[in-house]
């Protein structure tokens, strides 16, 4: 029974991962662009903003009502305190047994271009954040726009999410709000509240595979738990999205970029409803998380001459990212799949006598047997 209670737990929390700690895609407005008049923020920033809305306007100096406001003290701060059952090497040690499931389920990029490349984007904000973990940083080979990262530091990023970024600072505020998850521990914690409804969940979940199918088919009936028990799911996103801003800021990039993706995605979902998982409904409403967003730029990070916004790095990786997946795509449809034959092709393969040993594979053919009389 024991091993069951382990199993069915180890299952709900990925689940949660998956659900509450993937990057949760906007709602918001996507407002055409006003007249371009002088801003604060430094012209660099600016003139490679992709989005409609204009860069918040940042103070010389700010202060920080606690040490969580203060991007000073980042690495330095309570950040994940709580009340929480699981140590941080028991944390690290479930991450490693979820990761193995992931990637056991999942198709990965194995390119040492891109590998490399994301997986030092990610460490560089890692060492700018409050994470008490070390850091797996992967690619799987989705088309879906989505990172979610599991406890004890195991991060997975989609290639989806990569080719949809228009700039490296972008793709850093994905990853610093996912990395903000784990300094957090919120996966941990969510398990922690929820375990009693986890557990009052077993019945149902035995009968589930233990793969990614089983994992989409949890989600299903996590939805179906009322609003009530996903409250810590909407609190632990406003707070990721209030680390992660600081995280890619104390990084160097510019924090405005978070908000141009989150536009970029809505309007996505604009176009083609449907592009948005229904999972992201569990997290705060998206018009909220953008205003919160912009006043918390405005409010704890002080302005900064210049910002990274993007790289030609980013622009090669992108590039090779898309050639891959071009060429896996080729190679997929090609490899052992069955070929229709036009009728033209076929006429040219029958027989144009009436020769009883000629054959064609496509037709049958009447042979009289040895032994028959006349």
């Amino acid at each position: 029974m024991q091993d069951i209670l382990r199993h069915a737990l180890k299952l709900a929390l990925v689940s949660a991962l998956v659900t509450g700690s993937a990057f949760a895609a906007p709602q918001s407005q996507d407002p055409p662009a006003p007249a371009a008049d002088p801003a604060k923020t430094p012209p660099p920033a600016q003139t490679q903003q992709q989005t409609g809305s204009q860069p918040v306007p940042q103070k010389d100096t700010v202060t920080p009502k606690n040490s969580k406001e203060d991007v000073e003290a980042i690495g330095n701060r309570s950040v994940g305190k709580g009340v929480n059952l699981f140590s941080l090497e028991r944390e690290i040690s479930l991450g490693k047994s979820l990761a193995q499931e992931v990637e056991r389920s999942s198709k990965m990029i194995d390119d040492p271009v891109v590998t490399e490349y994301v997986n030092r984007v990610g460490q560089n904000l890692v060492r700018n954040s409050d994470a008490r973990v070390p850091f797996t940083i992967k690619v799987i080979d989705s088309d879906e726009v989505n990172a979610f990262a599991l406890p004890g530091g195991f991060f997975y990023v989609n290639s989806g999410l990569i080719l949809r970024a228009q700039e490296e600072s972008e793709l850093a505020g994905v990853m610093a709000h996912e990395i903000a998850h784990v300094a957090a521990r919120h996966g941990t914690k969510n398990a922690t509240k929820g375990e009693l409804m986890q557990l009052a969940s077993i019945p149902a979940m035995i009968f589930i595979p233990y793969s990614m199918a089983g994992y989409a088919m949890y989600q299903g009936l996590n939805l179906a738990i009322p609003l009530t028990f996903l409250k810590f799911s909407r609190d632990a996103e406003r707070e990721a999205d209030f680390l992660g801003l600081q995280y890619m800021y104390k990084t160097g990039y510019d924090p405005n970029s978070y908000v141009t993706f989150f536009e970029r995605i809505q309007a996505d979902e604009k176009r083609r409803p449907g592009t948005i998982p229904k999972v992201f409904s569990t997290h705060p409403p998206t018009p909220d998380r953008i205003e919160n967003t912009q006043k918390e730029i405005a409010r704890i990070l002080p302005a900064k001459q210049e910002y990274i916004v993007t790289t030609s790095e980013f622009d090669t990786v992108k590039a090779r990212l898309r050639n891959i997946m071009f060429s896996r795509k080729v190679s997929d449809n090609a490899t052992g799949k069955p070929t229709l034959r036009t009728k033209t092709e076929q006429s040219k393969k029958q027989p144009t006598g009436n020769d009883p040993n000629s054959s064609d594979d496509d037709r049958p053919t009447l042979k009289r047997r040895p032994d028959s009389q006349p």
